[in-house]
């Protein structure tokens, strides 16, 4: 059976991201496995991703207790932007260079 994939777009700090969500990614009673997956418009840089592409497998309740995929990447991504190297990575974005 392949999964089946709800779909989201949010917008994420200016920067589009399309949220790919399978509750069930494989059957099994003994250990469900769901997958979130994070794309962001342009494969640009996220806190979570250097590559604009994350690829997360997880326990579906718990994306269920932060609220559903939408509320749990934004979470996530908040939490992550919090860190130092991304701070860093959007002061330097903002700096304008001559090279």
């Amino acid at each position: 059976m392949k999964a089946e994939y709800e779909i989201y777009h949010i917008e994420w700090q200016g920067i589009g991201v399309e949220v790919r969500w399978a509750a069930q990614w494989i059957s099994s009673t003994v250990y469900p496995v769901a997958h979130l997956e994070l794309v962001s418009d342009g494969r640009v840089k996220l806190p979570v991703t250097e590559t604009g592409y994350r690829s997360h497998f997880t326990n579906r309740e718990i994306v269920e207790d932060h609220g559903g995929p939408v509320a749990f990447a934004i979470a996530w991504l908040d939490h992550e932007a919090k860190s130092d190297a991304w701070k860093r990575y959007i002061d330097a974005s903002k700096q304008l260079t001559l090279f």
